[in-house]
């Protein structure tokens, strides 16, 4: 068996593993990066079909992040535009202008006199005022308390599900999913001309410039303890790396089966409660879009939502459209072939004949939006970056949240992580803790 020295390893080759092993390496560290597929990315990565560029599900950067903030930092040019803002709703198998706009809400049939007044109401609270509350009260409760008319808690429940992309308002915590609202209504969404791919190949060859060493088909078998701390990190292949610095960017559930005894961590409980948000995803290259202009829908009545990501981006080789479709569902819901129909069904909605524009076509049907979320059933709000009981062993990713969310909870997470591993290193030798390697 191998036995490699580094300061620290990422294991994870996505956006949180780069980030957490650009951090390092810019501060001087040894650091291995070791990625399982052939391939880096993760989710971020973007498939060409043929000249046609399709993200892995659901992909938009928001312009008040923490990502797209690290990104400018690091400065990473950001090429593409804003989605349309041609928006439409979907409710009872009609589509009606969305009332976006004071001139549409004025003429919306959707609403009510009253109704209207409110959504005004609800609009100019979530857009002027910090939402996130210490407490943890459900989004359905504060919605309840907070919202009279039906049909603007419809409205207010399709943004909450289109910016989080999460469907779960029983047990969602209100602040953190209002707190995201606020942004997207704020400063809007980016989408990027050839995809996000276009940010992953960026990050790699930033991380080769400072010095990351990074394997793909790495997958880890094991990280193994000496005292109780880290001390090794054994991959599939028996090629070991001995270190005491560990960054896990995998879900909880996949980190927990790299340590032994992890049923009596912290690792653990993190795993136990997670609630996976998935969603069904289906993307289309088309040669045209059947009714022009109608770019954006939102379902008020069913958890779907329509983009046509060209509107704001580049993502294809030649003149095809590339529209994307998703069904949020919230735990434990998902029927691939039910759900399939549902988007063409929306699909047919929104753009009739579309079937005979297709190009290339990629459905997804139990696309990971996150590993987990900030939802009631946590026990501790604020998961990592490092792990209580397992000195030299830190977390991040989209789970790992501290309010975050989506890929703003994988960029603040890893630079969390990275913080702690960086403070720990730079320790003088005789503060550190000994190990028995």
């Amino acid at each position: 068996m191998d036995r490699k020295a580094f300061d620290a390893a990422v294991i994870g080759g996505g956006l949180a593993g780069w980030i957490a092993a650009i951090e390092l390496a810019r501060a001087g560290k040894s650091v291995v990066l070791l990625e399982k597929s052939d391939r880096m990315g993760g989710r971020a990565r973007t498939v060409d079909k043929n000249g046609v560029l399709l993200n892995l599900g659901s992909h938009a950067l928001y312009r008040s992040g923490e990502l797209y903030a690290l990104l400018r930092e690091w400065g990473v040019p950001l090429e593409g535009g804003p989605p349309s803002s041609q928006i439409s709703a979907i409710w009872s198998n009609r589509v009606f202008p969305m009332p976006a706009s004071p001139v549409k809400l004025l003429a919306s049939r959707l609403l009510s006199w009253s109704g209207k007044g409110e959504l005004v109401r609800l609009l100019l609270k979530l857009s002027r005022t910090e939402p996130d509350t210490p407490e943890a009260v459900s989004l359905r409760d504060w919605a309840e308390k907070e919202v009279r008319d039906p049909m603007v808690r419809h409205i207010f429940y399709a943004l909450c599900r289109t910016a989080t992309y999460t469907l779960d308002p029983d047990r969602q915590w209100a602040g953190p999913v209002l707190r995201q609202v606020r942004r997207s209504l704020k400063d809007g969404v980016l989408y990027l001309n050839g995809g996000w791919q276009t940010i992953v190949d960026r990050l790699e060859k930033m991380g080769a410039a400072a010095g990351v060493r990074a394997m793909c088909g790495k997958a880890v078998r094991a990280i193994e303890q000496t005292g109780g701390a880290v001390s090794r990190v054994i991959c599939a292949d028996g090629e070991a790396f001995e270190l005491a610095q560990v960054i896990s960017t995998l879900p909880p559930a996949d980190t927990c089966r790299l340590m032994q005894n992890a049923e009596h961590t912290s690792l653990y409980q993190w795993k136990k409660e997670a609630r996976p948000s998935m969603a069904a995803c289906l993307d289309l290259g088309l040669k045209r879009l059947p009714v022009p202009g109608r770019d954006i829908a939102i379902g008020l009545d069913q958890p779907v939502f329509f983009s046509n990501h060209s509107a704001g981006a580049k993502l294809s080789k030649h003149d095809t459209i590339v529209v994307h479709l998703v069904k949020y569902n919230g735990p434990g819901e998902s029927d691939p072939k039910a759900d399939e129909r549902l988007l063409e069904q929306t699909m047919s909605l929104l753009h009739p004949g579309w079937e005979q524009e297709v190009a290339m076509r990629q459905y997804l049907p139990n696309m990971p939006v996150v590993h987990d979320y900030m939802h009631l059933g946590r026990t501790n709000r604020f998961p990592g970056p490092a792990v209580p009981d397992i000195p030299g062993l830190y977390v991040a990713g989209d789970w790992a949240s501290h309010g975050e969310m989506l890929a703003d909870a994988a960029a603040a997470s890893a630079r969390r992580a990275a913080q702690r591993v960086l403070a720990e290193l730079n320790r003088p030798r005789e503060e550190q803790p000994p190990h028995d390697i």
